[in-house]
């Protein structure tokens, strides 16, 4: 089946339909990794976008159940230059296109993925749509230009659990994670050396402080921090009573609980290959990364905070932390799902804290 990619200003390209054959739309972004395909289409970071991968085929190891972020697949499409039709892999249990067909993600093959990362690189991030021929393509355009941006979007909401729930149970330390959209390998990595609770991303501060936690996390998850207005609120009645540690949009909402600033950038970072520099030790690190919006440096080192991180890439805030009130924060994604585990032992640090030990 063939299909089309439309953008929001007015480019399209031209491909064949995988996946499930519907008209999807959403914000176009592009990933990085050379691998961990099934990881990226279920990070709950990912709802209400189009994910473009940049590796040239993809869907060669097909698709299993325990590779999985999340319950289910949140983002809006799948574009890549090639499907692998056989995959091979002694864990496979199903095929990438019979995955996306299960969860009804439309995805699109065939496309000429450099001069699309290209376009997104030179004009930004934009609105899009993946759609199975025929259809009118001036029709399109009109409904992507109606369809919402990401911009002051709060999408967490919807990936949040609505329930509070145990993911393991541990003697001590208890940590609560705030599930703003959090990927399973965080609360894995946690949940090997702490007890963790994972509460509703509006939970309020106090039924929190009840369970008489050691520490909390801030998770990842999708939108745009400044329309996640309850979670700050919530976190500033949290700084300074315990340790908070923020994970991507975490980090996020704990900085503009501090008195930070957040912005949009022209096109996010996503993938596994993003270098970090440790300004006090010099040690950099490559990372896992997935946002498109960033911390303003100035203004979370005028709130008392000091930078422990930087993108060399762009020179972009990678991480922040304010020994009196006990804050560590991160932009990139300390649990490597998919990626490098370089930033792995952040995790066990926190935890470190919360115990009390000196680090």
């Amino acid at each position: 089946m063939t299909g089309i990619l439309c953008l929001e200003d007015g480019q399209v390209f031209r491909g064949k339909i995988f996946g499930y054959p519907k008209i999807t739309m959403g914000e176009v972004c592009f990933n990085t990794s050379m691998s961990g395909y099934q990881e990226i289409i279920t990070d709950p970071s990912y709802s209400g976008q189009i994910v473009i991968m940049t590796y040239p085929i993809i869907g060669n190891y097909g698709a299993n159940m325990v590779d999985v972020e999340s319950s289910c697949p949140y983002l809006a499409g799948f574009v890549v230059s090639e499907y692998c039709r056989y995959p091979s892999n002694q864990r496979l249990t199903k095929t990438l296109d019979e995955y996306l067909k299960e969860n009804q993600i439309a995805a699109i093959e065939d496309i000429d993925t450099r001069a699309l990362v290209h376009h997104i690189r030179k004009n930004g991030e934009m609105r899009a749509a993946i759609a199975p021929l025929p259809v009118d393509e001036n029709l399109l355009l009109d409904e992507i230009k109606k369809h919402p941006q990401l911009n002051g979007r709060n999408l967490a909401y919807a990936v949040s659990t609505k329930s509070v729930y145990n993911f393991n149970y541990y003697k001590r330390p208890k940590i609560v994670v705030y599930d703003f959209g959090v990927k399973t390998n965080i609360l894995r990595l946690i949940g090997e050396i702490s007890d963790v609770i994972v509460v509703p991303s509006d939970t309020n501060p106090q039924d929190v402080l009840d369970m008489n936690p050691d520490g909390i996390v801030l998770s990842n998850g999708p939108g745009d921090p400044a329309a996640v207005d309850y979670g700050i609120h919530s976190i500033k009645r949290l700084i300074g009573r315990i340790p908070i540690l923020g994970i991507c949009l975490g980090h996020q909402l704990l900085s503009l609980a501090l008195g930070g600033k957040t912005f949009r950038l022209k096109y996010g970072h996503h993938g596994g290959n993003h270098p970090v520099k440790d300004v006090e030790t010099g040690r950099v690190s490559i990372t896992v990364q997935n946002h498109c919006f960033a911390v303003d440096p100035e203004s979370i080192v005028k709130a008392g905070a000091k930078i422990s991180h930087i993108n060399l890439n762009d020179q972009t805030l990678e991480g922040f932390y304010h020994k009196d009130l006990n804050i560590f924060s991160y932009q990139f994604h300390p649990e490597a799902a998919p990626g490098p585990i370089e930033a792995q032992g952040l995790i066990e640090k926190f935890v470190r804290v919360c115990l009390k030990e000196k680090i």
